[in-house]
This record gives C-alpha cells, sequence and structure tokens, in this order.
C-alpha cells in the first residue's frame, strides 16, 4: 500500500510511535510517506519506500497566526494526488484529522478517494480535546474519520464519555521494538555499583515534574543512587532549579536522545508520575530495558504497568506513595530483579511485530 502518514515531529509519544510505524511498515513492503512541519526526530530515510514532505506555511502580515491546518491539507492534497496514495493514517486528532478530512473532501472533487485512519494518543483527548474552544472539532474529526483507534483501553473509553459519541474505536496499544532494545541490553555494561531511578518525559506540565523532583529529594537522604532525567519541556528550568534548592545528589539532566534505549539499559528503576497517561510510550521503552516501574494510576498506565507485578502504581499527587514504592525496591535486591524480570516479560507482549499487523488489519478494510 502507498500510505500517508501525518504526526507531530517532537520528541512525544505521538511523533515516536507513528514514525516507528513507518519504518516498520516499510520493511514490510508499504510505500510510507511522512507528512510534517519538520522531519520527525526519529526518522531515518534510509529506506527506498520512506518519503518525508515538509509542510511550508507562507508568512503573510495579514495573518497574526499562519493557516498551518490550511497549509496542511493543501500538502496532503498535493502528495496524495501525485503519488497513487491509498490511505492516510493520522496521529492526533487536532489538527491533523481536521486537516485530513479537509484534504479528503478535496481530493474527491478530483475523484480520488483517500480513506482516513485516525489515531488518538491521548492529550488530544484528556487536554486539547476538553477545552471547549477544541471539543466541537475533535468530536468532528473523529466522527468523520473512516476508522479511529486508540493507544488504550483507558483513552477509548475517555473518548466516548466526554464526546458523547458512538463512533467505534479500536484499541491497538502502543509498540516497542524488542530486537532494538535487545541489542543494546547485550551491549550495556555497568560502570558502577549505584542503583539508578530514570524519568523520560517531555518536561510538560502534565508529568508532574515537581512531585518527581520532591520524591527524588526524599530518596537522596535515605539511599546512595543516581537519577537521570531525559528530555526537554517547559518544566525542565523548574526541575533544575529545585533539585539544586534541594540539594539532590547524583542528579542527571541528559537532554533529549534518539537513543533512549542506551541511557535504560543502565537504569533499574523507572519513574513516571503524570497527572494524565493515555498509555505511557516510556515506560513501556523502560519497560523492554528491563527496568522496574513506578508510576501514577492515571489513564491507560495500570493496563501496562501491573502492580505488585511489575512495579508500583501511586495516586499521582502522593509523593509519600512514590518514596515508599522506591524504598522497597531500592532495600529489596531480590524483589527488585523479580519486577526487573517481570517487566521485561510484559514489554514482549507490546513487541512492534504483534502490533502492526493489527494496524494493517484495519487497512485492509479501506482497500478493497
Amino acid at each position: 500500500m502507498r500510505i500517508i502518514i501525518v504526526c507531530y515531529p517532537t520528541f512525544g509519544g505521538s511523533g515516536v510511535l507513528a514514525t516507528e510505524l513507518g519504518h516498520n511498515l516499510a520493511n514490510r513492503g508499504h510505500s510510507i510517506h511522512f507528512i510534517a512541519y519538520e522531519k520527525p526526530v526519529r526518522l531515518v530515510e534510509n529506506n527506498k519506500s520512506i518519503f518525508f514532505h515538509k509542510v511550508n506555511v507562507p508568512f503573510y502580515p495579514l495573518f497574526n497566526f499562519q493557516p498551518y491546518e490550511l497549509a496542511l491539507s493543501t500538502k496532503i492534497v498535493d502528495v496524495a494526488s501525485n503519488n497513487k496514495i491509498d490511505l492516510i493514517h493520522v496521529h492526533y486528532a487536532i489538527p491533523h484529522a481536521y486537516a485530513a478530512y479537509m484534504a479528503q473532501k478535496m481530493l474527491k472533487s478530483i475523484k480520488i478517494n483517500l480513506p482516513i485512519v485516525t489515531t488518538l494518543h491521548g492529550t488530544d483527548i484528556t487536554l486539547v480535546g476538553k477545552h471547549p474552544f477544541y471539543k466541537n472539532a475533535v468530536k468532528f474529526s473523529i466522527e468523520k474519520s473512516n476508522i479511529v483507534t486508540s493507544v488504550s483501553k483507558s483513552l477509548k473509553m475517555d473518548t466516548h464519555q466526554f464526546f458523547e459519541t458512538n463512533k467505534k474505536i479500536k484499541v491497538i496499544p502502543n509498540f516497542v521494538d524488542i530486537v532494538r532494545f535487545n541489542k543494546q541490553l547485550e551491549l550495556c555494561k555497568q560502570t558502577d555499583d549505584l542503583k539508578t531511578i530514570t524519568h523520560v518525559s517531555n518536561f510538560r506540565p502534565v508529568k508532574n515534574i515537581k512531585t518527581l523532583i520532591k520524591v527524588f529529594s526524599k530518596i537522596s537522604k535515605k539511599f546512595n543512587c543516581k537519577f537521570n532525567l531525559i528530555g526537554e519541556g517547559p518544566d525542565l528550568k523548574v526541575a533544575k532549579s529545585l533539585s539544586k534548592k534541594l540539594k539532590i545528589n547524583n542528579i542527571h539532566f541528559l537532554g533529549n536522545t534518539n537513543e533512549v534505549e542506551k541511557v535504560l539499559c543502565h537504569s533499574d528503576i523507572f519513574i513516571l508520575p503524570s497527572k494524565a497517561e493515555s498509555f505511557g510510550l516510556a515506560a513501556l521503552e523502560a519497560m523492554a530495558s528491563k527496568n522496574a516501574i513506578v508510576s501514577s494510576n492515571r489513564g491507560g498506565l495500570p493496563e501496562l504497568n501491573i502492580n505488585n507485578k511489575t512495579g508500583f502504581t501511586c495516586d499521582y499527587n502522593d509523593i509519600n506513595g512514590y518514596v515508599e514504592s522506591l524504598e522497597k525496591l531500592l532495600a529489596n535486591d531480590s524483589l527488585l530483579e523479580k519486577f526487573k524480570s517481570n517487566s521485561y516479560k510484559q514489554a514482549q507482549k507490546f513487541n512492534i511485530e504483534n502490533i502492526v499487523p493489527m494496524y494493517e488489519k484495519q487497512y485492509d478494510k479501506l482497500i478493497k
């Protein structure tokens, strides 16, 4: 098939998943055309079946805010009409599904049929979608898509309840390339005996960064361990300032990376205290790196992190709960190793080779 994938090009979960999906689909014989305003951070154009089309938004002084949705719709029409595209798969409802629908209508006028698959990732529903300015547009985009998928049961339920829609939604979870993470585990060598706790995120308020740093502060007073934080975002300055104020030792801010597995393989515990999390792709990648997980119990996280088996779940603002969970793991090597092993086994269920065929099955329904 010839497929357009529209996604955000950033380090967030939706962009990462869309890019990895495209890579795998190309390896399976499909022709993949990525459309975004910048090249996706994990996109590697080492396959003749992968193409990238940049959305250029011309600047006009008339507009205070340049019309990206219009430019995106136009680019979709251009790519679809010139490359005999079979379908478009958009990740994130706003603005991508909305723009795809407009493109679909324009293409229909020249007798080109472009079915739309929309994958809901979370904040397009739980944050953006709930804003009164965008609610109707998000609902419209969902209902006008030919097929809608979500990355967790929790997100599916939230979508149906909040938007009061009967649109059928297929749950297809996020995935991880187990082979890639296994290769790194084989190469990984521990450089010291310190236990390492890691956090990966885009450092947005929903990731609950202040709570995370306060937890690290309490743990640092009882255990000699290392704290690694990967990612960048609006709350990064807050994290650095608070960690300095609380005098936390052995805390390392590592910035963004395309090779997160090279850091995670040195880690023992992964922590994700999010206020909302539709799935938790960062946690899944940590599980594939044999990390025990301590996370909040919000959204789709309990579907991934099984309490008392792969790690512990807590209320998102329960600082003492996070601290107690970490203490149990840091003080008990046998329990930590057990959870790390269980976590790795859980990750196998979400191997990319198991999940991508689920998307192909949905595509097949649209191509007759």
